[in-house]
């Protein structure tokens, strides 16, 4: 378990840091030669094509925080063929993305020193690709830390640089708007969608967020807010600034935009500002990436050494060491358009799986799923949302659908030679498609994993309400019955527990409900009957979908938590109805507890509740 050590800042800074690169600093040259002006609606309609994304991405993380996120949400929804692609495609995406911003730390010595050569480029860029595998080894807050750092400095000058371009823009500057037609909009929109993808990357470090249930989702929503504003206005005024022949292809677009508006004051400050970008995006991107081995490790999808953490430093060394190795790789051996077309095209495709995975996970009718964030309009956002991810990636070109088949064929001999053979493990699909076969299906790891995710998430220390549920039995009654002969099965069932005459019980009973009646309100009673001994509590659940009947004056009752002790326990008796009055008070208890497909589920629902521990 890795320790948790990043908060809302440190989750702002990683998604904002990974979003503003090479995305900003580099593409608008590369863009506008392909769509002119209009390059401001490509951004801007990149930006609100990642929404979607985000709010799915937002709901598995608060459900599931676990390191690896995009692997692990389709992998457990999915199942293992699909979680095989999506872990090496989440991890070649991600390391693309930061490999292209070390790249653009190579780049930037060109603007110092012009006359070197591209092998200059790539040992600086393979420079920084080993000082932040180093920091990234030696600590994640301090990666954390050190990403709070530059982002800071980095929005601090592109604020700078907004507001003093903008007033220097001109109309003419737009003029055509549109000159390759309205589809280069959309088709840049997919090239430039890269830029955004790094919003998600905290999702795959979620098992080392402090609170992740509300860190999680405030900080993504936080940077991608910012950034999307940075985004569009920095791309506006460099369209603004330059002259067409200026900005179109160049590599260093922004940084000519600064020098414009400022001289070399504002070319270095922008220089600085790119080197900050570049380096909060290779620092997020390795740190996020070499978490999709380590998880696929842990699930037995590669080998078990990527899994395994620093004794000192409590990092995943291995991992961080392949995802490092395949970065240097890409460095010597790719080209930059290829490389940001193949990322692009890998990031729609894992969205794509994401965005089904809530879907499934949502309808699969698995009681221990319990996301503390729900994204919006589920299923409709997400249907329409694969559908538009499937028309950028045919807008991509042959080259990245090429390469993305290619992948695809690869992780599939992988799947079929490697994990299939090793893994048995069934995804909530498969759970969905049984529970629509039969009403009756069998409990599976899954909804243990899930809640115990759950447990883990909101820090839950059981207590001994949590053991007595645990334990106890569970009465899940078909049919409508008199009150009468509730008290019977009860009775029968406790007996058994406590070693207590049936008969005996069943006269408690009647007799404390003749005292007064333990309906506390429509559809709910608590029975309670003291009982001769010393140290005994007992629980017992009863689900009664059709209901008991009490008496004429009280609706049936669906819904009963029987309580039985001693005398000693009466004080524990009364937190016992705390605890219960704070579980059925819940929001969804009725519509969770009725949905229950069996008695574990039920057993579940109270476990999971919110309610105080002792």
């Amino acid at each position: 378990m890795l320790k948790k050590q990043l908060g809302l800042f440190s989750v702002f800074s990683i998604a904002a840091g990974a979003m503003i690169s090479s995305g900003l600093f580099v593409l608008p040259g590369l863009a506008f030669a392909k769509a002119g002006p209009s390059i401001v609606i490509s951004y801007f309609l990149a930006g609100l094509l990642m929404i979607p994304s985000m709010l799915s991405c937002a709901e598995l993380a608060t459900a599931m925080p676990k390191s690896g996120g995009s692997y692990f949400f389709v992998e457990r929804s999915l199942g293992p063929m699909m979680g095989t692609f999506a872990g090496f495609a989440n991890w070649l995406a991600i390391a693309l993305k930061a490999t292209f911003a070390m790249v653009g730390i190579g780049a930037l010595a060109t603007i110092f020193f012009p006359n070197e050569s591209d092998l200059t480029i790539k040992l600086v860029s393979a420079g920084a690709c080993i000082f932040f595998l180093l920091v990234n080894i030696l600590s994640v807050k301090g990666t954390g830390g050190l990403q709070i750092g530059l982002v800071a400095g980095l929005i601090a000058i592109l604020i700078a640089f907004i507001v003093k371009a903008l007033p220097l823009t001109g109309p003419q500057q737009y003029s055509p708007f549109a000159p390759f037609g309205v589809k280069s909009i959309f088709v840049v929109a997919g090239m430039v969608f890269v830029s955004y993808g790094g919003l998600t990357k905290v999702i795959d470090v979620s098992e080392e967020v402090r609170d992740s249930s509300r860190n999680i989702p405030l900080g993504m929503f936080l940077a991608f807010f910012v950034v999307n504003i940075l985004y569009v206005l920095v791309v506006f005024a460099a369209v603004g600034v330059l002259k067409p022949e200026v900005l179109s292809g160049s590599l260093a677009p922004v940084v000519l935009a600064g020098k414009a508006v400022a001289g070399l004051v504002g070319e270095i400050l922008i220089s600085i500002a790119a080197f900050l970008a570049f380096a909060t995006t290779a620092n997020a991107g390795l740190l996020s990436a070499s978490r999709t081995p380590m998880a696929m490790s842990r699930d037995g999808l590669v080998p078990q050494f990527l899994s395994r953490t620093s004794r000192r430093f409590h990092t995943p060394h291995f991992s961080l060491l392949l995802t490092a190795g395949f970065m240097l790789f890409v460095i010597f051996a790719l080209s930059l358009e290829n490389l940001v077309k193949t990322a692009s095209t890998m990031l729609i495709v894992v969205f794509m799986l994401i965005n089904a995975s809530v879907v499934i996970m949502r309808h699969s009718g698995i009681q221990t799923y319990r996301p503390t964030f729900k994204a919006p309009l589920t299923p409709w956002i997400q249907i329409g949302t694969i559908l538009m991810y499937m028309f950028l990636i045919f807008g991509m070109g042959y080259v990245p659908l090429a390469l993305t088949g290619a992948f695809a064929i690869v992780a599939m001999v992988w799947y079929l030679f490697y994990v299939q053979r090793r893994i048995d493990r069934e995804s909530a699909i498969v759970y969905l498609v049984k529970a629509i076969v039969s009403k009756h299906i069998q409990r599976t790891g899954l909804e243990d994993e899930l809640k115990h995710l759950s447990l883990l998430r909101d820090e839950v220390v059981t207590d001994r309400f949590d053991g007595l549920v645990k334990n106890c039995d569970i009465l899940d009654i078909p049919g409508k019955i008199s009150a009468t002969d509730l008290f019977h099965t009860a009775s029968q069932a406790l007996s058994k527990r406590l070693n207590i005459d049936a008969d005996k019980l069943y006269g408690l009973f009647i007799q404390r409900e003749k005292e007064s009646t333990t309906v506390i309100k429509p559809g709910l009673a608590i029975p309670h009957i003291v009982v001769d001994g010393q140290n005994i509590f007992e629980v017992l659940l009863v689900r009664c979908k059709d209901g008991a009947v009490f008496s004429e004056l009280h609706e049936p009752v669906k819904t009963a938590f029987i309580l039985i002790g001693s005398s000693d326990e009466r004080n524990y008796h009364l937190r016992a109805l705390m605890s219960i009055a704070h579980i059925v008070s819940e929001p969804e208890f009725e519509k969770r507890w009725f949905a229950a497909k069996n008695i574990e589920q039920l057993r579940d629902i109270v476990l999971l509740s919110g309610r105080r521990r002792d």
